[in-house]
């Protein structure tokens, strides 16, 4: 049953009006748009909804202000973002509060979603100074060769309600330092939350003295959405999302010649080796395939297991998911928070029964609860089930807390199955034999982004760069060199002779005119 008594919609609606406050946002009184829960699954606020023409405005707007923005020194731009993350400290609690409230994540994975957008604050500062070119040796003499790397335009943001501040702190870091100036579309399922983050922004930008446009919200559904997906104005469409999103978004981007960085769904693997640390691989699975309520991107979803410890370690996650706290998310004592939507759990419902009647066999989980107090609520015990065969099912993503466990006998079956899916964004590997580890993260191993060893498939530092591969979109956002998406890059010759040479040793000379 569920961890404590669930708060009352009034008390939610005061903890997010006491929250916005001190972030210094407001609720835009209005309609088109509704601020809704999850923990009580009922409306909070009504809100007044981005309109096509203010949507067009604010391209504008953002446009206009890159104009001024490229040409300001890019470590001025980054103490812009310096303010930004010293505000995030100061205001992580109020923050975290209003993720919690939204998302219906349980309070350390809400303030860690915080730390995230702190941490990547901190990269994107110290990037300010490291916007690096290269020189290149020239064949020719007296010439200079060089790379150099230039502020893009507008950013388009277009992010998801299971990290509703974090993949925007992502792309709007990066984009900022880099040059570039941010219109953002959070999910309609998330607007408190973008509210209060873009506060913080607009009062680091005050307190900085940067131009008031670089940065513009926009509070409304698809239709809008899709206004700054097809304006010739935003130069790059960050998305996250579905594959089916991805699929909407990229051909239209492409067709005008825009760019997209897509990320997109994820089927994600861990495979368990028969050296594993079991107690280790425990943990680790159980936070990947439970935490969040199984609604990341990251999310574990396939487990396979080596035959000989496949019961050991069956009876260790039916025991452990068992004993799962599920309820307020508030709660100290909650591990598992709702799922986003009353929708949600009939998806993952329903992917059980077809589960089931593929052959596979329900091992805990699946049931809801709280459904006679909280009707439009959504809380769910999450399920493993042991499956025989790599069916439709199992290929596709559903997003909620479903672990499907199955069995292999060499790794390089495990490996064809990890990377038997549409979707190729994590896996992970538990192991302590060095030379599985090699081949699950070597070139004939895990075709996904991210491949770990002796961890989950969720849980990934800023440092690095996040994305996937295949249906997953290709992107790639966070650390590394992920800035290199949010520039244009310029190849530069310089000659400094008063003679022309032509490369590959060409002759186009014409005689001179003796006039």
């Amino acid at each position: 049953m569920t961890a404590t008594v669930l708060p009352t919609s009034d008390a939610l609606r005061t903890r997010a009006l006491a929250a916005l406050a001190g972030l210094g946002a407001v609720v835009p009184e209005g309609t088109g748009l509704r601020a809704r829960t999850p923990i009580t699954g009922t409306d909070l606020f009504d809100l007044a909804a981005t309109t096509p023409a203010d949507a067009d405005a604010a391209i504008a707007t953002a446009a206009a202000a890159f104009l001024e923005w490229r040409h300001t020194p890019a470590p001025v731009r980054g103490a812009l973002v310096r303010r930004l993350g010293e505000l995030l400290r100061e205001h992580k609690a109020e923050l975290a509060d209003l993720i919690t409230i939204e998302v219906g994540k349980i309070r350390s994975e809400a303030a860690g979603e915080v730390q995230e957008m702190i941490d990547i604050c901190e990269f994107a500062v110290g990037l300010s100074r490291q916007l690096y070119g290269r020189t290149i040796a020239s064949e020719r003499p007296g010439h200079r060769l060089a790379e150099t790397w230039h502020p893009l335009g507008v950013v388009g943001v277009v992010s998801a309600f299971n990290f509703p501040a974090a993949v925007w702190s992502w792309n709007t870091a990066l984009a900022l330092v880099c040059g570039d100036t941010v219109v953002w579309k959070p999910s309609e399922l998330t607007p408190l939350t973008a509210l209060g983050a873009s506060a913080l922004l607009a009062r680091a930008i005050a307190e900085v003295g940067a131009p008031d446009g670089i940065h513009q919200l926009l509070l409304a559904d698809r239709v809008v959405g899709g206004r700054l997906v097809d304006d010739p104005r935003v130069a790059l469409i960050s998305a996250t999302g579905s594959t089916r999103m991805g699929r909407e978004v990229g051909p239209r981007v492409a067709a005008r010649f825009g760019r997209s960085l897509l990320e997109l769904g994820g089927n994600n693997a861990t495979v368990v080796a028969p050296s594993a640390d079991l107690d280790l691989a425990t943990a680790g699975i159980v936070f990947a395939a439970a935490g969040t309520a199984g609604q990341r991107c990251t999310s574990l979803r396939r487990l396979i297991v080596h035959e000989d410890i496949a019961e050991q370690l069956t009876e260790r996650l039916v025991a452990a998911y068992r004993r799962l706290p599920i309820g307020d998310p508030f709660a100290d004592a909650t591990l598992v928070g709702p799922l986003i939507s009353r929708e949600a759990l009939d998806r993952m419902q329903r992917a059980l029964v077809t589960a089931v009647a593929e052959g596979g066999t329900v091992l805990v989980g699946g049931e809801a609860h709280d459904e006679g107090t909280h009707p439009d609520a959504a809380y769910v015990r999450p399920a493993i089930v042991k499956v025989r065969a790599h069916t439709a099912t199992v290929r596709a993503e559903t997003f909620a807390p479903i672990l499907y466990l199955q069995t292999y006998r060499t790794l390089d079956q495990a490996i064809a199955l990890n990377n038997d899916v549409p979707q190729g964004l994590s896996s992970s590997i538990f192991t302590r034999d060095q030379q599985e580890a090699e081949m699950f993260t070597g070139a004939g191993g895990s075709d996904c982004g991210i491949t770990n060893v002796n961890i989950g498939t969720s849980g990934a530092e800023i440092g690095g760069a996040f994305g996937g591969e295949k249906e997953t979109g290709g992107g790639r956002e966070s650390g590394s060199d992920s800035w290199k998406a949010y520039m244009r890059q310029a190849t530069n010759t310089v000659n400094y002779t008063s003679q022309l040479a032509l490369a590959q040793n060409v002759s186009f000379l014409a005689a001179p005119d003796a006039g």
